[in-house]
């Protein structure tokens, strides 16, 4: 048996961290490991095969992977991510394609009231708030105990919707952040 080359101890790490980031699904750093492979050690033949193999299946993956969020609910939760980092502008954003793909959900008015909230946007907080209860009346329990309304709580519209939004005949719930 001849005696590996250092190089060949340091390709085949460079190839495990590319399995590993295979395995976790992390297909960006899995590919970055297998071009490197493919690049810094082309004497190791024997890893060349299967780094190719490998390479190709982190590329479909990627190219299969949309861009960011792309349902109502992907909105909502990419928004109210935005929103705990404090990036109200991105969730605005989020929340506003979210209701523009569907207009009834009744979580994207519910964080969209938060978010305005956050902005100092009074008006248009209770607006959103309203629509929220009356989509899903579960709203009102939530929003009567969340803190990231204390800046609406205060005013009478507030208490008006909490205590006299009628029932919406379709109600929907939604998963809550």
């Amino acid at each position: 048996m001849s005696a590996r080359k250092p190089t060949f101890y340091k390709a085949i790490a460079l190839y495990e961290s590319g399995v590993r980031a295979l395995q976790r699904h992390d297909y960006d750093a899995g590919a970055q490991a297998f071009r490197s492979v493919l690049q810094r050690y082309p004497e190791e033949r024997e890893l060349l095969e299967r780094a190719r193999l490998y390479l190709r299946v982190c590329e479909r993956e990627t190219a299969q992977r949309p861009a960011g969020p792309q349902t109502p609910q992907e909105r909502v939760y990419a928004a109210t991510m935005a929103l705990n980092a404090g990036d109200a502008d991105t969730a605005l954003n989020h929340l506003q394609r979210a209701l523009d793909q569907d207009p009834e959900n009744d979580h994207a008015h519910y964080i969209l009231a938060v978010t305005l909230t956050s902005r100092d946007q009074p008006e248009k907080a209770l607006e959103h708030l309203r629509r929220a209860v009356t989509l899903n009346p579960d709203n009102r329990s939530l929003a009567r105990q969340d803190p990231d309304l204390e800046g609406i709580r205060g005013r009478h519209e507030f208490r008006t919707i909490l205590d006299s939004v009628p029932v919406a005949a379709n109600r929907r719930s939604r998963g809550r952040r």
